[in-house]
């Protein structure tokens, strides 16, 4: 079992990306407990750092009953497949960010029709995300691939290809259970 100092270590390194010195006055930092919970913090200018989840969208496209994936063209999990999502900017609201990486990803425009639910996603070795999924419909744009997609292809219940992350996975399964009478 590892020392305490070990212990601190590991927190500071999960919780900042290994980051040892304040961003704002450069202080070496130290764990503190905040909230109960241990995290990173500045004892000369009282930085906290809150590794918060970060927030996405992503959009539930339905042809023919068939749904729009994309295969992702970069790591993390390069060649597996999700839905068209990505994350949220600063300035905008989780409709603008699913409506604008529908287009980034898929060349379509696309419209919400109904929120499907909210997901906490743990499987990003990048961060820890809250994801917002959408049913949407698209109403106009040149289908192809885009931004970090390699390729797009509709895939029916039942046989969709590889996933990249089980909250598309989860969402799919919320869906279908709205929806057991049919998807357009």
């Amino acid at each position: 079992m590892g020392s305490g100092n070990d212990h601190i270590q590991h927190v500071a390194h999960h919780t900042l990306g290994g980051y040892r010195f304040c961003p704002h006055c450069r202080t070496a930092l130290i764990i503190s407990e905040q909230e109960g919970v241990p995290r990173p913090a500045c004892p000369a200018c009282g930085f906290i750092h809150y590794n918060n989840p970060v927030p996405a969208a992503g959009a539930i496209i339905v042809r023919t009953g068939q749904i729009l994936f994309v295969k992702r063209k970069y790591e993390p999990r390069i060649g597996l497949w999700s839905l068209p999502a990505g994350f949220m900017e600063h300035t905008e609201s989780p409709e603008e960010c699913v409506i604008r990486e529908l287009q980034e990803e898929t060349g379509l425009f696309g419209a919400v029709k109904n929120l499907v639910g909210v997901y906490a996603a743990g499987d990003d070795p990048r961060s820890r995300v809250v994801l917002i999924i959408y049913h949407m419909e698209v109403f106009g744009g040149e289908e192809r691939p885009g931004d970090d997609a390699a390729e797009l292809g509709y895939f029916p219940p039942g046989n969709f290809p590889p996933f990249a992350w089980n909250s598309h996975h989860r969402a799919l399964g919320d869906f279908f259970a709205r929806h057991a009478g049919g998807v357009t």
